[in-house]
């Protein structure tokens, strides 16, 4: 053996590894040029780029299933490049997509949505894309809401020239110990990093370290983030990031909690984003700020309107308010957000809008020509985000607004209290099941059916191990034969 290479240490790998301004800097751009670009020239110009970027291994593409579960595959760049028309994937292995007899599926890569990772948090030499569930015959399968969403929000810049602008605003839990979810007993409960409160945390603590860390491989994604903070309860977290059109908005969501996720894990920690984890303290939620811009103007805003607010903006809240009920169950999917529907810890669960009652439904936060917006409180951060602005969107546009007939404008109503009483209204409304589709309205109910009857009908003041373990967050394939 030559003497140079003997007395050298001889570097196996070179995977990809880009500095954080780098990193961000070259997301922004790909956000741009997202907006910019035809598919078709963003599609030569990253097959192009995978070809000639020797240290990039693998190509993750993601998607969600019906609940919002996130799945996540690896392709060799290679195979990727070769067989980028012909991916497909057993669709009978994942709950809440096709049945057996149904298992093939394919997936469309959605060349808009490249994002380079933090090499730190993820390991390197990978990207990331978004893809689209398709058929055998590579038609959209009926339960990818991302692609529902999409279709939506392309009609509706085609037909009415108005772009839906989203800012979601995304509170989790840190609490100690991996897989902590998993390893849930109610007798223990979770085992909080904090006792702090909102914007209460040493510099160097766990939890300010978690939220810096995941803050700043977000900034590198492109997030551009705004602020970043302890939240009301105690190891409660809230990382706020500006806003993108829906679909973007929605992909960033789910990026948001895996980032989370994957830099409380580096940590030996778990994030959390179970709508109520803890008993006696605020719940998680997952507000969504919407606002309609047409030829670069915000028309929801009118500065002579009530609250700033125009009549659009006042329509599209009126329609939503009067299918609120209705909505529920896509708002809130699990048996554990309805215990954040409890009125003592300022709980969005009344059926009303505010600029200043923070247990409306429906918040007007201040705002100007580009900030004016509608803030939708009664979300939890575990729903699936595209079926939720689907659903949303569909309502504001389509929905019947309220009336004073049967003095339903001036009544106060509230949310549904638990989960049957959701899923009892969600397969009575026509209107929602003609939203989805009837088959995705029935898998979606009967997904949400089979996880309320592992639980107690009574929700009770402790936090049961069943709501927690067979929640659809919560993964975790040894159990899923119980359903």
């Amino acid at each position: 053996m030559p003497k140079e290479i003997a007395n050298k240490p001889v570097t196996l790998k070179n995977f990809l590894e880009i500095p954080y301004d780098e990193l961000e800097a070259m997301n922004l751009k790909a956000a741009e040029e997202a907006e910019s670009l035809s598919v078709a020239e963003l599609m030569e110009k990253y097959r192009t780029y995978l070809h000639k970027e020797k240290r990039i291994k693998a190509v993750t593409l993601c998607f969600s299933d019906i609940e919002g579960r996130f799945h996540m595959l690896d392709y060799d760049k290679q195979y990727f490049l070769r067989a980028a028309d012909n991916l497909t994937f057993d669709g009978s292995s994942i709950r809440g997509f096709s049945a057996q007899k149904e298992s093939d599926l394919r997936l469309g890569t959605d060349w808009r949505s490249i994002f380079w990772l933090p090499s730190d948090v993820f390991g390197p030499g990978k990207v990331i894309l978004f893809a689209t569930v398709l058929n055998r015959d590579k038609t959209p399968y009926e339960s990818d809401f991302r692609a529902h969403l999409a279709g939506l929000a392309n009609e509706l810049k085609k037909t009415r020239g108005i772009t839906a602008n989203v800012a979601a605003e995304v509170e989790g839990f840190l609490v100690n110990g991996l897989n902590a979810e998993q390893r849930y007993n109610n007798s223990a409960g979770f085992d909080l990093i904090s006792t702090g409160g909102y914007f209460h945390s040493l510099p160097l603590d766990r939890l300010k370290l978690f939220i810096d860390t995941a803050a700043e491989a977000q900034r590198a994604m492109g997030f551009r983030n705004e602020k970043d903070h302890p939240e009301v309860a105690p190891s409660q977290f809230e990382l706020n990031f500006s806003y993108a059109d829906a679909v973007r908005a929605c992909d960033m969501i789910q990026l948001y909690k895996l980032v989370c996720r994957q830099v409380a894990a580096n940590m030996g920690m778990t994030a959390t984003f179970l709508p109520k984890p803890i008993s006696g303290v605020n719940g998680s939620g997952m507000h969504l700020n919407l606002s309609f811009f047409k030829g670069g103007r915000n028309i929801f805003y009118d500065k002579k309107g009530e609250d700033g607010l125009s009549s659009t903006a006042w329509d599209a809240i009126s329609r939503i308010l009067n299918h609120a009920q209705e909505l529920s169950l896509i708002l809130n999917s699990s048996v554990n957000a309805y215990r954040r529907l409890d009125p003592h810890f300022e709980a969005p669960n009344q059926i009303k809008v505010s600029s200043v009652d923070r247990g409306a439904m429906i918040r007007i936060p201040a705002g100007n020509e580009t900030s004016a917006r509608i803030e939708i409180r009664s979300v939890g951060p575990d729903a699936n985000p595209y079926l939720a602005l689907h659903a949303l969107l569909h309502t504001a546009l389509n929905g019947a607004p309220l009336t004073k007939n049967g003095d339903k404008r001036d009544r106060m109503r509230y949310l549904p209290g638990n989960i049957y009483d959701a899923i009892r209204i969600f397969r009575g409304s026509d209107f929602i099941k003609k939203a989805m589709g009837a088959a995705s309205h029935d898998k979606y109910a009967s997904h949400k059916q089979a996880a309320a009857d592992r639980s107690p009908k009574e929700l009770g003041g402790i936090v049961k191990t069943s709501e927690v373990l067979f929640h659809h967050e919560v993964t975790n394939q040894m159990l899923w034969h119980k359903f």
